[in-house]
């Protein structure tokens, strides 16, 4: 087994912010390959984000100045460690002092994650509340339904491969899972027939 890298990833919001503070603060730990990313935390397609967790390997150590240049919350935060330590690779954080590689490290990690489920939770029970809130006053009526009265015509050019689900959903302006369902229910409507 031999010794890993030393990987370093930065990230500042804006083309014009500067990456200066956060490689000082990574300077004495002998880095070996850097990950300069551009871009806001809240963007789901960070490429340089993405060719690091393609780079890196068992035994290397990525490194961040802080928690919030890798993930914007804790469960953005924890799905990213958890890739990182998927690949057999350890994760420090400078500011926080966190390392997965030591138990108080592992200890951290699963606080997170009670911490991740515990704002989900919340997140879902504050959208129920504003739900029921919104149906008492007579605001809220929910999704209307989607109808396509020609869906057969649709789901026989399917069966005839004469055109893809994503082709057919993209055509009628719908989601694939839409299309699905109202496939579905189509298929069991004429099926009773």
């Amino acid at each position: 087994m031999g010794k890993g890298k030393n990987i370093a990833y930065v990230r500042v919001s804006a083309l014009d912010q500067n990456e200066a503070r956060q490689r000082e603060a990574l300077q004495g730990y002998n880095i070996d390959r850097w990950f300069v990313e551009k871009a806001s935390g809240k963007d789901v397609k960070r490429p340089k984000l993405q060719e690091m967790l393609e780079y890196i390997r068992e035994d290397d150590v990525v490194y961040v100045e802080e928690f919030s240049r890798l993930g914007r919350s804790t469960e953005d935060l924890l799905f990213i460690v958890r890739q990182i330590e998927s690949t057999g690779a350890k994760f420090m954080s400078i500011k926080e002092k966190f390392d997965t590689n030591s138990p108080a490290g592992k200890l951290q990690m699963t606080m997170m994650a009670a911490i991740a489920e515990f704002e989900r939770a919340m997140i879902l029970e504050r959208q129920r509340e504003g739900i029921a809130i919104a149906k008492r006053e007579g605001k809220y009526t929910g999704r209307k339904a989607i109808s396509i009265p020609n869906i057969g015509e649709y789901y026989d050019r399917y069966m005839c491969r004469k055109g893809t689900k994503i082709s057919i959903a993209a055509e009628l302006g719908i989601s694939r899972t839409t299309l699905d369902k109202l496939f579905r229910e189509w298929t069991m409507s004429n099926h009773d027939q």
